[in-house]
């Protein structure tokens, strides 16, 4: 499995999530299977953004690109951290 793990700070974050949703369609059409949405927990506008794709170089090429880099512009995006990550290992306790 390939995943990227997102860390960014919103300047608000009911703007950025109505953003995000509405970009749904070309997060899947990139390559994003599934995706989770976490908060700092004493910081509601420092968000994680974690999610399964088909590629990190589908993943790359989507974040990279200029469409997605004025969309993030418009949610507020204030320097986000991209950790491309591939899975060695999983378990259930």
């Amino acid at each position: 499995m390939k995943y990227v793990l997102i860390i960014h700070e919103v300047e608000n974050y009911d703007t950025w999530k109505k953003i995000f949703d509405n970009a749904s369609g070309i997060r899947k059409e990139a390559g994003e299977i599934s995706y989770q949405v976490l908060k700092y927990e004493n910081e509601p506008n420092k968000i994680v953004h974690f999610s399964v794709w088909s590629s990190l170089d589908k993943a790359k090429d989507f974040f990279q690109s200029p469409k997605l880099v004025k969309i993030r512009d418009e949610a507020g995006v204030k320097a986000p951290d991209f950790i491309y990550l591939e899975q060695l290992e999983t378990g259930i306790l």
